[in-house]
């Protein structure tokens, strides 16, 4: 299988799509851009140890997505619609590409290719949310997670630093790093 832990750490790049880079998108990021170079500056890095995420809908919002969905309808939209596409710079091929319809992308799927007591890297969007909630679940299964700040970003520099500063809190189950950082230091 690709993108599994055999030759070091995982990059999961956390839904980069469509819905959070157009600037008339209700979940625009603003920052998507400035974590997309970060991102693209770590890709040569890891090779094909790369996994990229992709939040899409259910088909039945079920629980309280069933009010979420009731503020956010627009995103009631199959798989395969345009908002859920990965932006043209990271459109790869599906065998790097995991789907979940939850926040969080610490899923079986995730877990298996990094492996027990691997070490993943996450970078994406957006820090506030969907980073976050695959960060605390990853680290709570023994996963050593590092955090890319500058290939991440939130719905804001406030929010984006915030939750930056909560995940630093796990330390040393996660690390925060810039992209800088890391590759100086030799990673993957």
């Amino acid at each position: 299988m690709t993108g599994t832990r055999s030759d070091g750490p995982l990059l999961a790049v956390i839904d980069m799509q469509r819905v959070f880079a157009e600037p008339d998108s209700p979940w625009a990021t603003p920052c998507y851009a400035r974590a997309a170079a970060g991102i693209l500056r770590l890709l040569p890095a890891f090779g094909d140890r790369v996994v990229f995420t992709r939040f899409i809908a259910p088909a039945e919002p079920v629980g309280a997505w069933r009010p979420y969905y009731d503020q956010w309808s627009f995103a009631l939209q199959p798989p395969h619609s345009r908002i859920w596409e990965l932006t043209d710079e990271f459109a790869r091929d599906d065998a790097h590409l995991l789907d979940a319809a939850t926040f969080g992308k610490w899923t079986p799927e995730l877990a298996e290719r990094v492996g027990p007591g691997g070490r993943l890297v996450l970078a994406g969007v957006s820090t506030d949310c969907c980073v976050l909630s695959t960060a605390l679940p990853a680290a709570d299964a023994g996963v050593h997670v590092t955090v890319v700040a500058d290939a991440c970003a939130g719905m804001d520099d406030a929010t984006h630093e915030r939750a930056l500063e909560v995940m630093k809190l796990y330390a040393p189950l996660i690390t925060v790093v810039d992209t800088h950082q890391l590759l100086a230091e030799g990673a993957p």
